[in-house]
This record gives C-alpha cells, sequence and structure tokens, in this order.
C-alpha cells in the first residue's frame, strides 16, 4: 500500500441519504434490449479530445439516462477497458461526473457517466428520491450495460465514485466482481455522513432528531400532506456551514457548475434511508486495487483515511496538499487527479 502526497494544490456535501432482485425471466426480457444497445451504430459528439454518446439503460424497468465517453480515435473493432464515473449526491452526469468521464475517455478509456435513479434525466418515481442502495443498483445495471457493448472489454471495467458516488461506488465493488478496480475523488460514505456530521464528530442526539422530524414528516404525508423537501448544500455565503459545504454551495449553485437536473432537494424521508447506509461495511470483500484520492484541507478527508485503511486488497492514497473537497470536483484540482487516476487504470484493467 502506498501514501503519496503533491505540493501544488488549486484555490477554491452535505449528503445525507430495495436493492434488486429480478428473477431469471426478468432478465431474460432485457437481453433483447442490451442486444440492441450492443449493435447500435457509434455516433456521438466531440466534446474535447473525446466523443461523446447520449444512451440509456435499463435498470429494473427504470430507464436510465447516461452519457457514454469515447476515445478521439475510437474504433468499432477495438476492444476498450471501460470506467463508469458515478456523480455526487444531489449532481448529475454533465457535472464534475462527466468531466472525469470525459477526462478518462481522452485517455483511452470508454466511460459511462449516467443520472442516478430517482434523479436528473433517469427514471424513476418518486422524483428527489435519494436511497443509497438504490444508487448502488443503478451501478450493477451499469456494468450490465457495458458488458453488452461489443467495443467494451468487459474483464476490463473499472468504476471512479466522486463524493458520495464513492460510497455507493464502494459498496457496489464490495459485492460486485465484474469491478476490477476502483477509485474514489474527495470520498463520502453518505450513511457515514449523514449519522455523524460532515466532520464525522456530530453527536448521536443530532441524529435521533433528524430521524424523529422525518418520522413525522412520513405520518404527515401518510394523512394527506404534500412532501418536504431538504437542500443538499446550503444558500451560497452562509457562513455557518462547514468549509467545503459553502464551497460546494458556490459549485452547484452558481455558474461555475450549477444544471437545472440538479436542483439542490431531495424528499425529506430520503434522510432515513441515508442514515441506515453503509458504505464502507464490508470493506473485507473489496480486494481489488483501490485508488483514494482526496484534500488535505478537506473535511472529508476521514472518509479516505477509512476505505484506505480497511480495505482489503492492494491501495494507495494520494493526498492533494492544501486542497479542499470541492477543489476537486473542476479546474487544476481535476488535472492533479487526473495524474493519477490514469495511470491506475491503465495499470489495473
Amino acid at each position: 500500500m502506498n501514501d503519496k502526497t503533491t505540493a501544488s494544490a488549486p484555490s477554491n456535501l452535505s449528503r445525507r441519504q430495495a436493492l434488486f432482485g429480478s428473477s431469471a425471466v426478468a432478465a431474460a426480457m432485457f437481453l433483447p434490449e442490451l442486444a440492441l444497445a450492443a449493435n447500435a451504430p457509434i455516433l456521438g459528439a466531440a466534446v474535447g479530445d473525446a466523443r461523446m454518446l447520449p444512451v440509456t439503460f435499463k435498470n429494473n424497468g427504470i430507464d436510465m439516462a447516461g452519457h457514454l465517453y469515447l476515445p478521439k480515435n475510437f474504433s468499432e473493432s477495438a476492444k476498450y477497458p471501460a470506467i463508469i464515473s458515478v456523480h455526487p449526491g444531489g449532481g448529475v452526469k454533465e457535472q464534475t461526473a462527466g468531466l472525469y468521464a470525459r477526462k478518462l475517455a481522452e485517455q483511452g478509456f470508454v466511460a459511462l457517466a449516467f443520472d442516478a435513479s430517482h434523479q436528473g434525466a433517469s427514471g424513476g418515481m418518486p422524483r428527489l428520491l435519494d436511497d443509497p442502495m438504490r444508487r448502488v443498483a443503478d451501478i450493477y445495471s451499469a456494468v450490465d450495460y457495458l458488458t453488452a457493448l461489443r467495443y467494451v472489454d468487459a474483464s476490463r471495467i473499472g468504476a471512479l465514485g466522486i463524493c458520495a458516488g464513492s460510497g455507493t461506488a464502494v459498496k457496489a465493488a464490495s459485492m460486485e466482481r465484474r469491478i476490477k478496480s476502483i477509485a474514489t475523488v474527495s470520498a463520502v460514505d453518505v450513511g457515514a455522513a449523514t449519522r455523524k456530521g460532515w466532520d464525522g464528530k456530530a453527536p448521536q442526539a443530532d441524529q435521533i432528531a433528524m430521524l424523529d422530524s422525518v418520522a413525522k414528516q412520513r405520518s404527515a404525508e401518510a394523512a394527506g400532506a404534500a412532501p418536504a423537501y431538504v437542500n443538499y448544500v446550503p444558500k451560497v455565503g452562509d457562513k455557518t456551514a462547514p468549509r467545503d459545504l459553502q464551497e460546494a454551495a458556490d459549485y452547484y449553485l452558481t455558474s461555475r457548475g450549477q444544471h437545472p437536473n440538479a436542483p439542490n432537494k431531495m424528499l425529506m424521508t430520503s434522510l432515513s434511508a441515508l442514515a441506515s447506509f453503509t458504505g464502507f461495511d464490508r470493506l473485507d470483500l473489496l480486494t481489488q486495487p483501490v485508488l483514494a484520492i482526496a484534500g488535505s484541507e478537506a473535511g472529508s478527508l476521514w472518509h479516505s483515511q477509512e476505505l484506505h485503511a480497511k480495505a482489503a486488497g492492494p491501495k494507495e492514497l494520494f493526498i492533494v496538499k492544501g486542497a479542499t473537497h470541492m477543489d476537486l470536483y473542476d479546474g487544476e484540482g481535476v488535472s492533479i487527479a487526473m495524474s493519477q487516476l490514469s495511470p491506475f487504470f491503465t495499470r489495473t484493467l
């Protein structure tokens, strides 16, 4: 295992968050759709030094919306390693997950960024539900989709999780042996963050008060009240929030990263699903190579440190000196992260 640090850093979320189970008959029903996807003509627009193709795939009856990024000199007759880029809670594929997917495609990988079920352009009711176990199932379906593409080497599929996308990607990889290596950027196990707070130090009384509020809201909705929503990040300029979350507002709520499909809210009743989620509970099964990248000044650093300490397989922790959580979402921070991600996935896939 390695601990590495870089000396340069750029200047610059709170994530509070039925898995699956389809019969052999139901699985067989999806095979024609997968075959059609695998044999579709390869089009797509130039994006940077890559090409991007809007795609859809099935997830237990939900239509998932994705962007498939292809290398600039893509050939349908070749076989490529593929990487699933999993967006943060409250995010969508057009933001940081899509940026990393494009950068990976520019390095020769096929990369898929997609909207979580119930979010963005993907289907799923109710809207704006944030249930991390459903997001784990989303990742399983993304692996299914990639294995059916004729130009993807199904034995060389990796995953990249960003912020809360790391917790669900790690959970998925712990159980999904088709994921051969996994990297995280500004990792957050959203279940632990919901229970313990952004810095990991919140008292249990805060969690109990939150769950009491959720219980009251569920009863109110059962009696006919309208759904209630909570924000992922605070308002721009809210100095009472942790530094990382203030910077998250600057990303999600300004022209820097704002997208109309990311409205900065989720169903309040999602909080109990988030609180019950344990993204890092089976790290004894995570025998695949792991790379965790995080900023030295990130309030979320403790998640990456826990992942690195407990993962069973080969592992590296790369600390970006001086960087905060959000510094790795765009700009120079992405370039620093990519200097590690590209060789890692090249080596492990």
